[in-house]
């Protein structure tokens, strides 16, 4: 059962990994889509951070297929692998649906969330195997964090929920996304890519709102401080241990 498992999580990494071909040129929600149209939204992060798949991708390939070829049987490893599956099979359609629904994009993308999260967790409980398990993992939940608050700030202006406008929920989703990405990194201090993969997106906000909306670019920034400083705490504590 465990061969198997580590069969379809290598299927399933490779499905997710084709999405991008079987939909070529989506570059973001399309804004006419949403009730209130979103042009240029302050939430979304310049277009070059999302260069970030182009290592997640290949990441997650060699994850799953050092897992089949050395790990089909071991009990840390496989706990990986239900949570993780369903995260990968939802993305392989996300962009299919992204295209037609933002909204219904949003609700997925959070289900992926809760799935690389859970695997994520299950990897630092078995330790080891650091740039094959806890890395790939941690990049792959860390920028999916960052995508599901950017998707719920979209959303909640684009359809104007509780009433509130595009400024808000900016700042809502910001604040929703350091307060996710500070909860889940204080608690893995062994798998500094999750930080680091939200720190990529609060810069590449900042780098959005330089010289149009410098409160966030600023909000944006303290974020990425902040987590910089909690990672490299959790470093000088690892050092001392």
């Amino acid at each position: 059962m465990e061969r198997m498992k580590a069969i379809l999580t290598l299927t399933a990494a490779l499905a997710f990994a084709a999405g991008p071909f079987w939909f070529p040129g989506f570059r973001g929600f399309d804004p006419a889509l949403y009730p209130i149209p979103q042009a240029d939204p302050p939430v979304q992060p310049a277009g070059y951070a999302f260069a970030i798949w182009g290592v997640i991708y290949p990441w997650l390939i060699v994850h799953a297929l050092y897992g089949l070829l050395r790990r089909d049987t071991d009990a840390g490893w496989d706990a990986t692998r239900w949570p993780l599956m369903t995260s990968l099979v939802i993305g392989a359609a996300w962009l299919g649906v992204a295209i037609e629904s933002p909204g219904w994009a949003s609700v997925l993308i959070l289900v992926m969330l809760a799935g690389a999260l859970a695997a994520l967790f299950a990897a630092a409980r078995r330790g080891g195997d650091r740039w094959v398990l806890g890395v790939p993992l941690g990049l792959f939940a860390g920028w999916l964090t960052a995508a599901a608050w950017v998707s719920a700030g979209l959303s909640g202006a684009g359809y104007a929920i509780l009433g509130l406008g595009q400024g808000a929920w900016t700042v809502a989703a910001l604040l929703g996304a350091m307060a996710t990405a500070a909860a889940v990194q204080a608690r893995l201090p062994g798998v500094p890519a999750y930080g680091l993969a939200v720190i990529w997106a609060l810069v590449a906000v900042v780098v959005q709102n330089l010289g149009s909306a410098g409160g966030v670019a600023a909000l944006a920034g303290l974020g990425a401080a902040g987590l910089g400083w909690l990672l490299a705490r959790q470093a000088g504590g690892a050092g001392r241990a």
